[in-house]
């Protein structure tokens, strides 16, 4: 059963160490200055002579209010009208980009993320998607996967009907908790009602998914607290899941410095919140896909995982791994064939560099064949909890045990503690070993060693 999980509490003690989410391989900490524009014209030169689909993301960086937990590129402002000039230069690298690219490569997925991107007005929303009709080809016939992030209190119905009728299709919701003294700690009120108000509007207008985010960890939440907002969250019966584990980082992250540590849950309650989570999830027939997410039997990405196909990038878990994505927007990634590379994170240099007529790629890499081969090995744990060195050996020709060698003694270590089945020809990561899924593909990180740890969250 792949959504079979057994809790160990000896075992996460013992592996829930610090380390990366491989949403890349090599992650983004690896990325270097010396990769710039002309790395990612010849990119795009390649995916363009290869005639392969593309999925886009657009990162729209504004948000009226701020949430104290928040760890992500975003420029809080109440001045709606600051979105204006952003746009000119988001559409103008839009242009730049597709110029590269062949119409006949199909946008078989679309994501906006922010910040807040219903931050944008209706016509600004309209606008942006007009353009990027103009210069891609979006699919006309609702059969892409087209999502954004909303936030509640930024949304209503003629909001999601007018998403709905730009081509969205897929809609992912920032919820984090519900009891209001956590909401409070975190400056994020947000009621039960606007969220349902917005999935209800969502199922009457046909959006194919639903997903729900949840943090633990945060002030104020207890076990009790936590589980009442996941029973809630059950009864709105989202298609996906994700459960974030909140990693207090606030010499990175200056949001978090209005945090009160002395609030936050101590490490024995938020590990009784996780169990607690996917023991009521569990219940209620959501599946286990890994690295934080659950999704309903019936969802793309549990079947995926079944039939094997379930891939993993920037986008998170996804079905279109096949896709060279384009990141549009400031602090942007792109992924194209071995090329990683990433927009400015600065929002005046970003959009200088677009008012010069240039592309605001500032730094990425370039992957070599030992990271073309790890990225796959990480794949596979992480996608299938199983791995078959034939496939790889077939794929890379190698000798899987003479190439990885001197790692054996570490997963035959792993395999006397329960976290995978090592045999001659597979590993197999054991329902004890799943939530822990990331220290096993540390194993296989050849940078890890040379990384700082503390700039990872926690495995759980």
């Amino acid at each position: 059963m792949l959504d079979a999980i057994r809790w160990d509490s000896d075992l996460i003690r013992r592996y829930d160490l610090a380390g990366p989410r491989y949403t890349s391989y090599p992650t983004a900490v690896q990325f270097h200055g010396q990769v710039g524009t002309f790395d990612l014209f010849h990119a795009l030169r390649d995916s363009r002579k290869a005639q392969r689909p593309l999925s886009l993301y657009v990162h729209v960086p504004f948000c009226a209010n701020i949430c104290y937990y928040c760890a992500c590129n975003k420029v809080i402002t109440k001045d709606r009208g600051r979105a204006q000039p952003y746009l000119q230069r988001l559409e103008q690298e839009i242009q730049l980009i597709a110029c590269h690219l062949d119409p006949a490569q199909k946008v078989e997925q679309l994501h906006f993320g922010g910040g807040t991107p219903t931050f944008l007005s209706h016509d600004e929303l309209r606008q942006l998607m007009a353009h990027l009709r103009k210069h891609f080809n979006l699919l006309d016939d609702d059969s892409g996967d087209y999502g954004i992030e909303i936030d509640p209190r930024e949304a209503d119905w003629s909001t999601m009907g007018l998403l709905r009728e730009l081509g969205f299709n897929r809609v992912s919701i920032g919820l984090q908790d519900l009891d209001p003294a956590v909401q409070r700690a975190v400056n994020r009120l947000q009621s039960l009602e606007e969220t349902r108000a917005v999935i209800d509007a969502a199922r009457t207008l046909q959006f194919r998914s639903i997903n729900i985010d949840l943090i633990y960890g945060l002030p104020k939440q207890t076990p009790d607290n936590f589980a009442r907002t996941v029973e809630e969250v059950i009864s709105l019966q989202p298609d996906r899941l994700s459960v974030f584990n909140y990693a207090h980082l606030p010499e990175r992250f200056m949001p978090q410095r209005r945090i009160n540590s002395s609030e936050l849950p101590n490490p024995v309650h938020k590990l009784e919140m996780l169990q607690r989570t996917i023991e009521q999830l569990t219940a209620a027939g959501y599946r286990y896909i890994g690295m934080d997410h659950f999704a309903l039997p019936d969802d793309e990405l549990a079947i995926a995982q079944e039939e094997h196909t379930l891939q993993r990038n920037f986008q998170g878990y996804t079905t279109h791994g096949h896709c060279d994505l384009i990141g549009l927007g400031v602090s942007a990634i792109s992924q194209i064939g071995d090329l990683y590379c990433q927009n400015s994170s600065d929002l005046t240099a970003y959009q200088n560099s677009l008012a010069s007529a240039q592309l605001a790629t500032s730094r990425g890499l370039v992957c070599n064949a030992d990271d073309r081969l790890r990225r796959a090995v990480i794949q596979q744990l992480i996608c299938n909890f199983k791995l078959d060195f034939a496939e790889i050996e077939q794929q890379f020709n190698i000798d899987f045990q003479g190439y990885f060698g001197a790692l054996w003694p570490q997963l035959q270590g792993m395999a006397a503690d329960g976290l995978i089945k090592l045999e001659h020809e597979r590993i197999e990561v054991l329902p004890a070993g799943r939530l822990l899924v990331r220290s096993v593909c540390m194993v296989f990180d050849a940078y890890l060693e040379q990384q700082n740890r503390q700039r990872f969250s926690r495995v759980i």
